[in-house]
């Protein structure tokens, strides 16, 4: 406690200015994400105060990202679609996603597996990035465009026969459920037909509309019928909030630009009473617990999102931790990253049971609070009360803001997202890490984020391993030493030996991506050979696949009376060994040496 009060005055003006920066963002964010501008507020409130209270990095702010709000848009866009656009029974299963995502958290910071998220080939993370830059700045054409599908009337009036058909089906679907024979009795499903009203199928239209128009392919679909009907004043607010945005950042810096933008084109707005389209209204008073999530929750309807819950938590843990690095650098200390999982996880749990928006560590919301004085726990806590403040305070008042400003800031949010350095990089960089990234891309826009960054792990791990595998064949030979650089300690090796003895330099892991070289060493030795030294040195760690094929080459050897010794060999490698007994049965104990000397010893005392 004492410790958060060592700096009030630099931690409360730091977490003032946090908040700040993050308000429009966490709106943005919210009405980007499908759930409303209160979802990324109480994102922003939950997730930035616990996270502060419970993590491992002391100046960090924590609320809605960019990454993270692009997985869970898609996650909501086909919660939603699954449930015929009702938000209602949608909703729950959502925010259980968002609880499960905070508890995967806890898990990986509890088993101490933050210090492994630095693993993730950087192509993917480029490629994952650039990809949310532009589904962010494609999905937000429109709203710029001023074009909403339930402003498309033509539009709607398409999907009514597919609508009517719909509603058909689901009559038909109750009557099997309720045990009605349909083909016996038609007269039951007339009259449940018959109470169908014209707004029912108007609304199923509505929902099969939005449908073909959401996501990256429904927007560039939808991009034509925009075009044709573009709403000026939506324009002109949203150009003028990307102007101001960009603008501003060239005056001064010290202000937030996207805050410079909010105030003055939603002021401007409100007070000349212009014709343009508010935000989603934002309720009074404290957030409230969503009983609905324990009320209505199954194995069966969460179990399609685990890997989007899992994907969701890895997602905040690398965003996070990254920021942490940042944090570190700029103010000279370390941070915990397990704890900081842990951290994390508690926020956005508690987050998700409020109706709030995942979120991670926010890089420019943490430099802002450190340049402006922060340097603990106390910074982080104050820039959660003031969020809420700011709800409790002016939420009707927020609920009036244009729609079209939050899309302007979300358009600067997406191109300041996206890798320009790894772009930038491509020409110079191998074509495999290309491709990952290029893949990774194409198929986070376009099909699928979740998917997309499983598959780029399985490209990069496979190229590496090929990587690795025609490594160590260009670095391990086997050679007579007459036809090999000798080593500093085979100087000394008998001459009258060099012809019967070959010394085999392996080097690096043995592992199933290493294999097709060690399997050759059998036949590359010469019959006239009698013995075959095997150096280990170099040989840090061997996988199960590596030990059975060098268990088959050692068996050929001994078939062709050529025996092994080996020389120098590490803790893991000999412990596999031993496991399957290659040791003793196949290379007995004396023919193990802890150096060449020893070896060299050897083979003078017994084969000279």
């Amino acid at each position: 406690m004492k410790h958060l009060l060592t700096n009030i005055k630099g931690d409360t003006f730091g977490g003032i200015t946090a908040g700040i920066v993050a308000l429009p963002l966490a709106l943005a964010f919210g009405v980007s994400s499908g759930l409303g501008p209160s979802a990324g507020l109480y994102g922003a409130i939950f997730l930035g105060f616990l996270a502060a209270v419970f993590g491992g990095t002391p100046t960090q702010i924590s609320g809605p990202t960019a990454p993270m709000t692009a997985v869970s848009m898609i996650m909501i866009a086909g919660v939603l679609q699954t449930h015929d656009g009702n938000i209602e029974i949608a909703l729950p299963i959502i925010l259980t996603v968002f609880v499960m995502a905070g508890l995967f958290q806890v898990v990986i910071g509890a088993a101490g597996l933050g210090k492994y998220i630095k693993y993730i080939p950087y192509p993917v993370v480029s490629g994952f990035m650039t990809a949310i830059g532009l589904i962010i700045i494609i999905t937000n054409i429109l709203p710029i465009l001023g074009y909403y599908t339930e402003n498309d009337l033509e539009r709607v009036q398409k999907f009514k026969p597919q609508a009517e058909e719909l509603i058909i089906e689901n009559i038909l679907k109750d009557e099997a459920e309720e045990g009605l024979l349909v083909l016996e009795d038609f007269r039951e499903t007339i009259e449940r037909a018959e109470l169908i009203s014209d707004e029912e199928i108007l609304n199923e239209a509505l929902i099969l509309a939005k449908k073909e128009t959401s996501g990256v392919v429904g927007a560039i679909r939808s991009l034509p019928r925009a075009l044709r009907a573009i709403n000026y004043m939506e324009l002109l607010l949203a150009l003028s909030t990307i102007l101001i945005i960009y603008g501003f950042k060239k005056i001064t810096t010290k202000i937030p630009s996207t805050l410079v933008a909010l105030l003055v084109v939603s002021g401007v707005a409100m007070i000349a009473k212009l014709d343009y389209r508010p935000i989603e209204e934002i309720p009074n008073g404290f957030p409230m617990i969503n009983f609905d999530i324990f009320n209505q929750f199954s194995i069966a309807s969460v179990s399609p999102y685990v890997f989007t819950a899992i994907t969701l938590a890895f997602l905040g843990a690398i965003d996070s931790l990254l920021t942490s690095v940042v944090a570190d650098n700029m103010t000279k200390t370390n941070h915990n990253p397990n704890k900081e999982l842990i951290g994390q996880g508690i926020g956005n749990s508690i987050a998700g049971l409020f109706g709030g928006l995942p979120g991670a560590g926010a890089t420019i919301r943490t430099v802002v609070n450190i340049n402006a004085g922060g340097k603990t726990k106390l910074s982080g806590i104050i820039a959660g009360i003031f969020l809420l403040s700011i709800l409790l305070a002016i939420g009707p008042v927020a609920s009036k803001i244009p729609a079209a400003v939050l899309a302007g800031i979300l358009f600067t949010v997406g191109v300041g997202v996206m890798d320009y350095k790894g772009i930038k990089a491509m020409p110079s960089m191998p074509a495999s890490e290309v491709i990952v990234m290029i893949v990774v891309l194409l198929l986070s826009t376009f099909w699928n984020l979740v998917y997309a960054v499983g598959v780029g792990l399985i490209i990069a791990s496979l190229v590496f391993m090929k990587k690795m595998g025609d490594a160590m064949e260009e670095t391990s030979d086997v050679k007579t030493l007459k036809a090999e650089t000798s080593w500093t300690d085979e100087s000394n090796f008998p001459e009258e030996m060099k012809e019967k003895v070959f010394i085999k330099h392996i080097k690096g892991p043995i592992f199933f991506g290493s294999t097709s070289f060690i399997q050759v060493l059998a036949k590359q030795i010469p019959a006239t050979a009698s013995h075959v030294i095997i150096r280990m040195d170099r040989v840090p760690y061997i996988d199960q696949s590596g030990l059975y094929v060098l268990e088959d080459v050692l068996l050929e050897l001994e078939k062709n009376d050529i025996h092994v010794l080996l020389v120098d060999i590490q803790k893991q490698p000999l412990y596999l060994m031993k496991s399957i007994d290659i040791v003793p049965d196949l290379i007995p104990e004396e023919h193990i040496f802890n150096s060449f000397n020893d070896c060299t010893k050897w083979i003078s005392e017994n084969l000279a």
